[in-house]
């Protein structure tokens, strides 16, 4: 059987570094691992956010649409100022 053989304090102190800086770095990779978990469920709420918006905005958009074709049938084109609720027509028509 081999003699045991006893390491230096320099080298168990650079097997005990060695071994820090692996646990560090381990325990960065969880830390990291957490932040991007979190990161992409916060994308995964602001795109269905955006996804929302962008119907509503269609939606508003397609209500203004329907406004406007009703307004024009009834007072035909024009201008309207909004402030006083006066409509010019437009002079061609």
């Amino acid at each position: 059987m081999p003699e045991e053989v006893k390491f230096t304090e320099d080298e168990l102190k650079q097997v005990q570094d060695i071994q820090k800086s692996y646990t560090d770095i381990t325990n960065n990779f969880g830390q990291i691992s957490l932040t991007k978990i979190r990161l992409e469920q916060q994308m995964e709420s602001l795109n269905t956010k955006y996804a929302e918006l962008v119907k509503n905005l269609t939606d508003e958009q397609e209500k203004e649409q329907t406004f406007l074709d009703g307004i024009t049938e009834k007072y035909g084109r024009g201008t309207l100022n909004p402030e006083t609720g006066v409509f010019t027509p437009n002079k061609s028509e």
